[in-house]
């Protein structure tokens, strides 16, 4: 890995992760870490372009089917691949369809970038995490492999106990606070061999009193009623939050990108 390399171009695949859900600009419109890893990259690269092929909801075969080949296309020196988490969080899951769509996805992306970059993605404690566990680290285990075999550097954001913090996560329970974004910007920044800005990224935040019984229920039911039971409604009626949407930045572009 370079220390301090110049890099002149990033690509961005993915879901709603690398989409940058639920980092809310004012005009209402999602910043994310790819975004701010963008602008950062940009700084240090006059002319620096970039591409942010993801959107909400995608399972991993229509990242492959949607995203992969476009991106391998665009020829970027640096590609980012997150991935198969949302395959993970379905009832029934095909696990041997998610690593061969995965290992696909790897195959066409390395030979067309100087780096590509895979992640362990954050889980959030709770009872959600600990059902899916399973799952996850079946997927993470993957990533490993196949970054081992076509030489890509992984970002682990699963160990991160920051990252693991309910207080890093929105009301939605699914998606990273602008902090959380942040800190996942500065992840990938330094596992792409950049000085460190921020080297205590993954620690943990400072304890604040929990909230009391009823600030709890009010926002178990707040949760359940705008993103529980709308999500459920999706699962049950083959929808995705993300059908009918174009990519977030579909051309590989000069970027003047958002402040830090």
């Amino acid at each position: 890995m370079q220390t301090n390399p110049t890099y002149t171009s990033l690509v961005a695949v993915g879901d709603s992760f690398t989409e940058g859900m639920s980092d809310l600009l004012p005009d209402g419109s999602y910043r994310g870490w790819a975004d701010l890893l963008a602008a950062r990259m940009a700084a240090r690269s006059p002319g620096f372009r970039y591409a942010n092929l993801a959107v909400r909801g995608k399972l991993i075969g229509q990242i492959v089917d949607d995203q992969v080949d476009v991106a391998a296309a665009m020829g970027a020196d640096v590609i980012t691949l997150v991935g198969g988490l949302n395959d993970t969080l379905r009832p029934k899951c095909d696990m041997a369809r998610v690593r061969d769509l995965l290992t696909q996805a790897v195959e066409r992306l390395a030979p067309h970038c100087e780096q590509l970059v895979l992640m362990r993605s954050p889980g959030r404690q709770g009872p959600v995490l600990e059902r899916f566990r399973p799952r996850m680290e079946a997927l993470f285990a993957v990533i490993d492999d196949l970054a081992k075999q076509h030489g890509a550097v992984v970002v682990d954001l699963y160990s991160a106990r920051s990252l693991a913090d309910p207080r890093m996560w929105d009301v939605d329970r699914l998606h990273l606070t602008s902090e959380g974004h942040r800190r996942v910007a500065e992840a990938v920044w330094q596992s792409l061999g950049y000085e460190p800005e921020d080297p205590e990224w993954h620690a943990p935040i400072p304890a604040t009193p929990p909230p009391g019984w009823t600030a709890r229920r009010t926002a178990d039911v707040r949760f359940a009623r705008q993103h529980l039971l709308p999500w459920i409604g999706r699962r049950l009626t083959g929808r995705s939050s993300g059908d009918g949407l174009p990519p977030k930045r579909p051309d590989l572009l000069p970027y003047e990108g958002p402040a830090r």
